[in-house]
């Protein structure tokens, strides 16, 4: 068993937290995370409520065991979207992109477990004097958007800075990570692109493929003049945003180009859509159950664990 502090707060098997991506993180994958031992998330995304609500529901089918939903706070449906995670009781919240505080009283009256991501140490600090109960310190190297400090170098920070549980997030994606991650100082790790590859994940076939061809140097940032840098696998949108860039356009212009890009490549766009994945994607090789996933973290980290304790 690889048992954290994480587990006994969220009631959890092992310390796992499948991301929260838009789009593409649907009750289905939720649940078969969930019902293999992690924790599953719902990504809410911009989508209005009655969508989220309808993925809650169908996760609540298909797992008796905790589950989230990650809640991007800019999102226009945001305060809608909250009614419903409070209405239907959901165990577990992540957060981005703002500040969970004015909903913090409320969820929890429903006994709702708050989580922001957030990517740095002042931010970390911020977030642990409201009353959230762990923070997944995401870095550089993941999906989507994205902060500036690398994995390695965040999370040690972060856990020194706060005393509540750190989960680690960004560039891990076997049991090798997962055991850096608690080296570190995290009680967990929250995986996301490794789990687009699940068999259970809906996202389209041609999502997954891109993933499983990419190669190391594939995933890239692009938009960082506009204060919002975005990973992505390399392809035609990202060519239009790097020669804009290049030609100092407007940051409005370069955000409109990206305006619904993620959907149309969670539906099968993949050259003119948004393919956010992290750096791992060149280690991702196949799709698979997400039970398989969970249970290769679990038994790699535990050897590597085991093997580095016997060297003392």
């Amino acid at each position: 068993m690889l048992k954290t502090e994480l587990c006994d707060r969220l009631g959890i098997e092992y310390p796992i937290i499948q991301g929260g991506m838009a789009w593409i993180a649907t009750g289905e994958l939720a649940a078969a995370v969930s019902n293999a031992g992690g924790l599953g998330v719902i990504g809410a995304g911009n989508a209005p409520a009655e969508v989220i609500q309808e993925e809650i529901r169908k996760a609540k089918k298909l797992t008796d065991k905790p589950y989230g939903v990650n809640v991007m706070l800019l999102s226009p449906y945001v305060e809608e979207v909250i009614e419903v995670i409070y209405e239907e009781e959901v165990p577990v919240i992540t957060t981005g992109a703002g500040n969970p505080g004015k909903y913090i009283e409320k969820l929890k009256e429903v006994g709702t477990k708050i989580i922001p991501v957030v990517p740095s140490v002042a931010l970390a600090k911020r977030m642990a004097r409201l009353d959230v109960d762990a923070i997944i310190a995401e870095g550089t190297e993941a999906g989507g958007h994205i902060g500036e400090l690398a994995t390695m170098a965040l999370i040690p920070q972060i856990a020194d800075a706060v005393d509540i549980p750190v989960i680690a997030a960004g560039g891990i994606a076997d049991g090798r990570g997962l055991a850096a991650a608690l080296a570190l100082g995290a009680v967990g790790v929250q995986i996301g692109t490794r789990f687009v590859c699940a068999e259970e994940c809906t996202v389209h076939p041609n999502y997954k493929e891109a993933i499983i061809n990419a190669r190391d140097r594939d995933a890239i940032v692009t938009a960082r003049s506009t204060g919002h840098p975005v990973r992505n696998l390399k392809n035609k949108l990202t060519r239009q945003i790097e020669k804009l860039e290049k030609e100092g356009a407007d940051k409005d212009k370069i955000e409109e180009l990206g305006v619904g890009r993620l959907r149309d490549a969670a539906e099968g766009d993949v050259q003119e859509g948004s393919v956010m994945a992290g750096q791992i994607a060149g280690m991702v090789k196949k799709e698979e159950p997400a039970a398989d996933i969970i249970e290769s973290f679990v038994t790699e980290a535990q050897e590597v664990i085991k093997e580095k304790a016997n060297l003392i």
